[in-house]
């Protein structure tokens, strides 16, 4: 193709980009702010301050359990993966490693090869469903609490959000959700959820995906799924062309600051997510991530034990919270759960906690006086229950 061919193919891919938002109730004001969104130019977080403002930056020094993230490194193997390809960082790509990790995710997960999609972290795949199969004509159906990025998203391209309350026993309650919204473009289930780390059986996500309307999408976000150890939803997006599955390398698997996760879809579905120049973000993966996150999917003992420590370490944890005669929301199957506090806001205790050089996290809008508490290590544990009853006796 010719330099003159490749700028016309180019102007009339933009073209049908544009008529295909102006189609689906974006105006031209949009268009920017979707390519500065996906861009990297602006974040979520700054498309809304409001909820950017609640995170709390790191406190270096800190026992840090307010961000969901893992008390420890990558697994060793995966280390190892990482150390050798720095090597090879000359290289875009040493020899097939985005081939490499999507074959061990779908031995992982049982799923097509050509399902698989790889991207830097999960925020991005997060931002372009909701830009893709959501517009202002069509909005996005999620529980209350839950992530809170898609309404962030949302709101900065105009998309209406509607909230369904979780069920008593904190699941999304799937027909609530379909009946707040018959005609959303987008489901959004987050299992296991965050701030609560409960389960929304796959049953229920099953029954989501049978009854939305037929051309909405459901997505399922599974960043916390390997902390569950549970049935998950990976081949109900094998099987079907209106579910993606979301994960992330950055929970359990330690990767955090390596930035890598996934999408499992068709690829009908995951060519209009990369009508946004996606093709060019998911090829420009760091080799270090995909060589890390290649070498750790199959190592299923080493998993199953950082999970048995984990629960090991949070239901200590909660016993010590009960205690003291405070509340924490049953039923968490993820790295985090939730404080409800006695007598002081939730922002008065994370305060309480810094002075004890304790860092935990925020509270939810839903759920005004509690905070969500990321399980760390066990001495990180020890420390905040310390602190914990130091608070509790001032």
């Amino acid at each position: 193709m010719s330099v003159r061919e490749a700028t016309i193919a180019d102007c009339m891919e933009r073209e049908e980009i544009r008529n295909d938002l102006l189609s689906r109730g974006y105006d031209r004001r949009n268009f920017g702010k979707i390519a500065a969104l996906l861009g990297g130019a602006v974040t979520a977080a700054q498309a809304a301050p409001a909820f950017a403002q609640q995170s709390a930056k790191a406190v270096v020094g800190a026992v840090r359990i307010g961000s969901n993230e893992c008390w420890t490194g990558p697994l060793p193997a995966g280390v190892a993966a990482a150390m050798t390809i720095i090597a090879e960082g000359n290289r875009y790509e040493p020899n097939d490693n985005h081939a490499k990790l999507f074959a061990a995710v779908a031995e992982a997960e049982g799923v097509p090869v050509e399902r698989v999609t790889a991207w830097p972290g999960s925020s991005d795949p997060l931002n372009r469903t909701a830009i893709t199969f959501a517009s202002p004509t069509r909005g996005i159906v999620t529980a209350d609490p839950t992530y809170e990025q898609i309404w962030r998203t949302a709101d900065w391209i105009g998309a209406k959000v509607t909230k369904a309350p979780l069920t008593s026993d904190y699941r999304h309650d799937v027909k609530a959700m379909l009946a707040a919204d018959p005609n959303a473009g987008l489901y959004y289930v987050c299992s296991p959820n965050n701030p609560t780390g409960t389960l929304t059986p796959i049953e229920d996500i099953m029954w989501l995906a049978d009854n939305k309307p037929k051309d909405a999408i459901l997505l399922v976000d599974e960043a916390y799924i390997h902390f569950a150890g549970t049935p998950n939803a990976a081949k109900l997006a094998a099987a079907r062309d209106d579910v993606i599955v979301m994960r992330t390398f950055s929970k359990l698997f330690g990767m955090a600051g390596m930035r890598l996760g996934l999408t499992i879809a068709s690829k009908d579905l995951h060519g209009r997510m990369m009508r946004y120049d996606g093709q060019q973000v998911t090829n420009m993966l760091p080799m270090t991530a995909v060589a890390c996150g290649t070498a750790s999917l199959p190592l299923a003992d080493e998993i199953k034990a950082r999970r048995e420590q984990m629960i090991a370490v949070r239901e200590k944890a909660i016993a010590h919270i009960r205690s003291r005669g405070l509340n924490v929301i049953p039923g968490s199957h993820a790295n985090m759960f939730m404080v409800e506090w006695k007598g002081k806001t939730p922002a008065e205790m994370m305060a309480a906690f810094l002075e004890h050089g304790v860092q935990i996290g925020r509270s939810w809008t839903a759920y005004p006086q509690m905070s969500r508490v990321t399980v760390g290590s066990a001495e990180e544990m020890q420390k905040f229950c310390l602190a914990l009853d130091k608070i509790l006796m001032a």
